[in-house]
């Protein structure tokens, strides 16, 4: 097994590392900071929660020219949440160096100050940039960041890079860059549309794809709970109400569905915090601080929140219905179970949403089925006994074997349904002649005892 200490790193790294309490490397540390070292281009594939984040900033800052003062990292993430994720981490291993020789972060996303940013940038640069790709790109061509003279490029979750149409920014970032540039490219995915742009400027890199032991962590337990005739506004309020969980997230699949049921459960006294698009940079800044800070138990949300947010002590995630993009039902419930610790994400379900369940089986997920009765959680049954039933083999006589042979012989419309209709009233016909030769053997059974009581 891999040790932290395997690849000779700066002092200060080992301080901050063991202050998070990071003794051995994860999987896709363990492969690719040895190779970032070797200052190869790397495209990182491995699920949330895997550790790519320091696995990219430790080599960073290990190979960081703390005397050279211009810009010689920059690490573009697709949200402002994500972002401010990296910005934290990575100053909480610049913390660890001497105060003369700290490195510079410069920490910049959309819904900032950018004209103060275009100030403090006259008076020096930083040698690590952190933000979404429209404001670095927008300080560039203001002519106030100096992104050409750097010589890395990260470019963190590449498949919501694209999926949020910020890969022309990303080009256009790269593009300005020098080129013996060393790119890293992490994600969860890599969509086939990211290909001609890996291809652009990546001259062969190293690929690893870490491959996840189970879908999702063994310290999730996953339960599915059907409507029964209730509003899933009904059944999340009293899933959330029927325990008291440390912090519990609510994924829903609109913006408009969040507001609705946000307002829905504080209507019902609950202290409820929304996180999607429609609210404000500065508004979602600070609502992701009081919920950091714990002012909030319930969030609801979008699958904005769903990547790269890290809220500690998550013990409870609840998706109000299968996402429509099947990979975020991944990241939702990856959002607790995080760190060796328990957590329990609940799946409810609409009776037109089988297929959708269904097809989040064929991921990988198996749930545990349960039903909500008087305030908790009973086992439920198995939603695809009907499936199991219907695969299930009838013995049929000799007569009907050679009948479904024969009418397999063509395929004239209507002979299928035949077959069918003659199976299921084979099978009734059985029943029927065994349901008599039970209730005979009981009457017989009845008359034998009746006559021995009498004596007879």
């Amino acid at each position: 097994m891999a040790k932290f200490t395997d690849y000779n790193l700066r002092p200060e790294i080992y301080q901050a590392l063991e202050q998070i309490h990071f003794g051995t490397p994860t999987k896709v540390q363990e492969k690719l900071i040895p190779v970032i070292l070797q200052g190869r281009s790397v495209v990182g594939q491995s699920q949330t929660g895997s550790g790519k984040t320091h696995a990219f900033l430790i080599p960073i800052f290990e190979k960081l020219n703390i005397k050279d003062q211009h810009v010689q990292v920059i690490i573009t993430t697709p949200s402002r949440e994500l972002a401010a994720q990296i910005n934290i981490a990575a100053k909480q291993i610049a913390s660890n160096f001497a105060e003369e020789e700290q490195p510079k972060i410069g920490y910049y996303v959309g819904g900032t100050d950018k004209a103060r940013q275009a100030t403090q940038l006259k008076a020096s640069q930083p040698q690590i940039v952190i933000g979404t790709p429209g404001r670095v790109l927008d300080l560039s061509k203001a002519g106030a960041l100096d992104i050409h003279t750097a010589q890395t490029l990260v470019i963190d979750e590449a498949d919501m890079t694209l999926d949020g149409g910020f890969l022309p920014d990303v080009d256009a970032i790269a593009g300005a860059l020098p080129s013996d540039l060393q790119m890293m490219v992490f994600s969860a995915t890599i969509p086939q549309k990211l290909q001609p742009f890996l291809k652009k400027y990546l001259d062969n890199p190293v690929v690893e794809e870490i491959p996840s032991e189970t879908v999702i962590a063994d310290t999730i337990t996953n339960l599915l709970v059907g409507t029964k005739g209730k509003t899933k506004d009904e059944v999340v309020y009293n899933l959330l109400t029927m325990g008291n969980p440390y912090m519990a997230l609510v994924f829903t699949n609109t913006k408009d569905r969040a507001k609705e049921l946000a307002k829905f459960l504080r209507n019902q006294g609950l202290k409820v915090a929304e996180i999607h698009g429609d609210i404000q940079p500065r508004e979602r800044k600070r609502t992701m601080a009081a919920v950091q800070h714990l002012d909030y138990q319930y969030v609801v949300a979008t699958d904005l929140a769903a990547r790269g947010i890290d809220i500690p002590g998550v013990d409870l995630i609840i998706n109000d219905g299968i996402p429509n993009e099947l990979e975020f039902f991944i990241h939702r419930v990856g959002r607790t179970g995080r760190n060796n610790q328990s957590g329990t994400a609940i799946t409810i379900y609409n009776p037109d949403e089988e297929d959708r369940v269904a097809a989040v089986e064929k991921m990988g997920i198996t749930f545990i089925p349960k039903n909500y009765s008087h305030g908790e959680l009973k086992d439920g049954i198995d939603r695809r006994r009907r499936v199991q039933r219907q695969r299930s083999t009838v013995k049929l006589d000799p007569t009907m074997i050679g009948m479904v042979k024969k009418k397999k012989k063509t395929v004239k419309p209507g002979y299928k349904r035949q077959i069918k209709k003659a199976i299921a009233k084979d099978a009734r016909f059985k029943k029927r002649v065994a349901d008599r030769e039970e209730l005979r053997a009981n009457r017989k059974a009845k008359k034998q005892a009746s006559d021995k009581a009498r004596g007879k």
